[in-house]
């Protein structure tokens, strides 16, 4: 038996609003969603694959407007191969800077951690708390420069 989805359930199985999937399905992004009598979208197992896709693309910093030409190259078949690769390429290599952004991000906030245990074992003094930072105008004559950890 074919698993049918309202717009409620697709939101909750990918974690999207429901505003969200409204929208995407109004700009064409989910080229297989389905009516009810009542106009209500209908997503079916191909339906939630194109809104996984979609997904994807659009938090790997696609815009909306080119993950509609990509649909549309999709749409158009296996001559558009080479076409949809790059577009796949270049969206994988900004996926791959996100995640070294973030893995950045996620090693200072490790950091921060460490050193606040720092500071609740005695070993290190608090020197967190951005009320108490002093200027440091000894480097560059810059009085706005911050001593930040």
């Amino acid at each position: 038996m074919i698993k049918i989805y309202t717009v409620k359930e697709v939101s909750r199985l990918l974690g999207l609003t429901e505003h969200t999937v409204r929208y995407y399905t109004d700009k064409g992004l989910v080229p297989s969603v389905q009516r009810d009598k009542n106009n209500n979208r209908l997503f079916d197992e191909e339906s939630v694959n194109w809104l996984i896709g979609v997904k994807h693309l659009k938090q790997s910093g696609m815009a909306v407007e080119d993950i509609k030409s990509y649909v549309d190259l999709c749409l158009a078949g296996p001559s558009t191969i080479k076409e949809r690769y790059s577009i796949i390429m270049k969206q994988k290599n900004i996926a791959q800077e996100q995640l070294k952004e973030a893995k950045q991000r996620a090693e200072f906030m490790e950091g921060k951690a460490n050193h606040y245990l720092d500071i609740m074992n005695g070993t290190a003094p608090d020197d967190m708390n951005p009320k108490d930072w002093k200027t440091n105008d000894t480097d560059t004559g810059d009085k706005n420069k911050l001593v930040f950890f």
